[in-house]
């Protein structure tokens, strides 16, 4: 669809690799071949070869580094950035065609997926940014369906697990409750809400980290705006009922300063749970 197998890429007489190596001296003054070679994994003979084609193009000028002269520098003549600049506005054109018919929405979601393979496959062990939001609309419904997806698959908790969730996202009332959704990529990947349980008590409550998102400290930083906007609102108390499967929750909770109140046995979906409150002083 992209033309990334067509002998010319984007209607140029230069094929993908070609094109990527005008890319890479498009942006750096000058590159030493060796540089060069290991940075798109090419045979030295290959790229040889096509320096050459290019040098005959009148698109390159190769020369020996003042420094060492075993090593050869290569550079973009004037000719050559303006067939990068082509190719590159052909890309952009080709690119706003393609995406063109598609909503904004899907734009959106095309883009993130596209950077969650690039995580996932990149080999790459940084953090992945993330960002922490109020509501908007359609997030409530995300809540209740993950919440009923995620924990059927990991506990085998049922629909009636479900139907809680969507009890307590339907007793919300913004004009005293807050929430948050946490975002990597542009995906949703985690929430947690603060609710009023009384006049000096607020409960935390749906706090949900996607697993694909764990590891990043998203829960903590949930946990900590929660907090933050108890003692705000002048909450004396703030108490959350979780279950004691919960593990990488409950490290959270105790890290914050939680401690466990009572606990009882109980049974969801015909699995035997230990309900557990737990609760701290603001």
């Amino acid at each position: 669809m992209i033309g990334a197998l067509q002998v010319g890429m984007l209607e140029s007489p230069y094929s993908l690799t070609e094109a990527r190596v005008l890319f890479e001296l498009a942006h750096a003054e000058r590159r030493e071949t060796g540089e060069l070679r290991a940075l798109l994994g090419l045979d030295a003979g290959y790229l040889s070869r096509i320096l050459a084609r290019f040098e005959g193009d009148g698109l390159v000028t190769r020369e020996r580094s003042a420094a060492d002269a075993r090593k050869q520098l290569v550079g973009l003549t004037p000719a050559g950035a303006e067939v990068f600049a082509a190719l590159d506005r052909r890309s952009s054109e080709e690119i706003r065609t393609l995406l063109g018919g598609l909503p904004e929405a899907d734009q959106e979601r095309l883009v993130s997926s596209m950077a969650a393979i690039r995580r996932l496959l990149g080999g790459g062990q940084e953090r992945a940014p993330y960002v922490i939001r109020p509501p908007r609309t359609g997030d409530l419904g995300w809540v209740v369906h993950r919440h009923g997806a995620l924990y059927s698959a990991e506990y085998g908790w049922g629909t009636g697990f479900e139907q809680l969730v969507a009890r307590i996202v339907g007793d919300l009332d913004f004009s005293r409750d807050a929430g948050w959704i946490a975002e990597v990529d542009g995906e949703r990947a985690g929430c947690v809400f603060c609710v009023r349980q009384d006049d000096t008590t607020a409960k935390l409550r749906m706090l949900l980290v996607e697993p694909s998102a764990r590891g990043l400290g998203i829960g903590r930083r949930l946990v900590d705006e929660c907090l933050r906007h108890a003692q705000a609102e002048g909450y004396k108390r703030i108490v959350l009922w979780t279950r004691d499967c919960l593990e990488s929750a409950r490290r959270i909770y105790q890290a914050a300063g939680f401690e466990l109140d009572s606990e009882e046995q109980g049974v969801e979906n015909g699995v035997e749970v230990t309900e557990q409150m737990w609760s701290r002083d603001l």
